[in-house]
This record gives structure tokens, sequence and C-alpha cells, in this order.
């Protein structure tokens, strides 16, 4: 499932998964469980409303680490 992160083109981040989300670009997104809900529910419903996937991952260590970055990740999306 996260592996796709790793080699598909994607965003990584809020601000750059909310940009790309409000330009039609993701065909799906990803929100770690354990970051701000102030943050990721906005995410979550943008995506319900646009009808793109939504896929939870655990922890922001593990998208991090499934985005190749060695930060934790809040969220992420795959581009069209």
């Amino acid at each position: 499932m996260l592996d796709e992160l790793k080699t598909q083109r994607k965003v990584v981040g809020i601000k750059q998964l909310r940009k790309s989300l409000k330009d039609g670009q993701v065909r799906k997104a990803y929100v770690a469980e354990n970051a701000d809900p102030r943050l990721t529910d906005p995410l979550k419903e943008e995506c319900q409303r646009l009808g793109v996937e939504l896929i939870e991952v655990p922890t922001m260590a593990e998208l991090g680490h499934a985005c190749g970055i060695s930060v934790g990740a809040a969220a992420a999306g795959l581009l069209t």
C-alpha cells in the first residue's frame, strides 16, 4: 500500500496536499492518524468531497519513511 509512495509522483505535507487537491491533481491521499486533527480533518473532508481515495497511516514517522524523507509527514498524496 505505501510502496506506491516510493515510486510514483507525489506531494508531501499538508500545504502541498491541500494545494494539489484544489488543483485536482490528487488521485490518492494518505493521512497520518497521529497528526493534529485540526490539520488533517479538513483534508479528510476535502478528499471525501472530491471523491479522492483516503488511506490512513498509523504514524507520521511511518508516512514520512514511506515518502523517502527522514522526518515525519502528516499527509501525502499521489498525483495524477
